[in-house]
């Protein structure tokens, strides 16, 4: 999807898509960690013997299990965007959200590359569907709605969509309460 950008020229906001096993990166190499290391942990433990009969043991749960959770045949195949359509995600989605925010606070341009983008796009939807204004068609209504009824610093200065983005990785982030407060207007917007 292209996306017309006030910086410049319009830029593609298409997500890559991989496809096959190469989407299931992330948690076979969680799968390869456990059976590696509970097999390891055997073989200290009580030797080759138990060690090779945890092996089996991890080979037949693989078994067993693998055409449970593969999509049969008739499936198609889901891509990312229809994965994550249907609030599906990694288990290891929440920990990289996690750690882009808290690189947020460590990095202003952290917050403005990874954080703001995201944030911006959740009030853009917020303003739409709940105030019928339009995030970047009327930015003045736009913060007139979020900042109306908050007490206390404006949160429009670290949302405008018009301001240039930080590059200097040595600029300190966004302070947590703010981002704190950000999630929380935007939750109740």
């Amino acid at each position: 999807m292209t996306v017309p950008s006030s910086n410049g020229p319009a830029r593609t906001d298409a997500p890559a898509t991989r496809h096959g096993w190469a989407a299931c990166v992330p948690e076979l190499g969680v799968a390869a960690f456990l059976i590696v290391g509970s097999c390891l942990g055997i073989y200290l433990y009580g030797g080759l013997g138990l060690a090779t009969y945890t092996a089996a043991g991890w080979a037949v749960l693989c078994i067993v299990l693998l055409p449970v959770l593969l999509p049969t045949a008739s499936l198609q195949l889901i891509d990312q965007e229809r994965w994550h359509g249907q609030s599906r995600t990694s288990f290891l989605g929440f920990w990289r959200k996690r750690s882009q925010m808290q690189d947020a606070t460590r990095s202003m341009a952290v917050y403005d590359a990874e954080v703001r983008p995201g944030l911006q796009h959740l009030l853009a939807a917020r303003l739409a569907e709940r105030h019928d204004v339009n995030l970047y068609a009327d930015p003045a209504a736009a913060r007139r709605v979020l900042d109306a009824g908050w007490h206390g610093q404006s949160l429009w200065t670290w949302l405008d969509p018009q301001r240039p983005a930080v590059t200097d990785q040595r600029q300190p982030g966004i302070p947590q309460r703010t981002l704190t407060a950000i999630i929380d207007r935007l939750e109740r917007l």
